[in-house]
């Protein structure tokens, strides 16, 4: 056999710590150039370091920038749920059916209308659509 198990396991293993590694790079760049409370200067020094000396320049960011990495990712994540959250809303505010009572009956109404002038609804689909939102 020209190429046994053990290299095969080794050559795995190295490749996935290339994967791992870049992931690492790639993680480390984008906190650093999302960062607004360092200047140009800070992210020119950091890119500068993990560049010519990579494992010292990551783990040091890591080590010293850690707590702060998971500070500023979990608020872009807080960010990114109060927009589904504020979207999801006007979504729902726009398209929940029920009682007549109210703007959102009238709205339901004007928006079929505009349907049915524009060709997209029959006569029959607005009539469903009427006796729907007026019931």
């Amino acid at each position: 056999m020209d190429y046994p198990l053990l290299e095969v396991i080794w050559s795995m293993i190295v490749f996935f710590s290339w994967i791992l590694w870049i992931w690492l790079l790639i993680v480390v760049y984008t906190d650093v150039f999302r960062r607004r409370d360092i200047g140009a200067g800070a992210k020119t020094g950091w890119v500068l370091l993990t560049l010519f000396l990579p494992f010292i320049g990551v783990f040091a960011y890591l080590v010293t920038q850690g707590r702060g990495m998971g500070e500023r990712a979990e608020e872009q994540a807080r960010r990114h749920q109060a927009a589904m959250d504020d979207y999801i809303r006007s979504v729902a505010a726009g398209s929940s059916g029920g009682s007549a009572a109210g703007a959102n009956g009238v709205d339901q109404l004007a928006r079929a209308k505009q349907l049915l002038d524009s060709g997209a609804l029959t006569e029959s689909e607005f009539e469903q659509m009427k006796r729907k939102v007026l019931v």
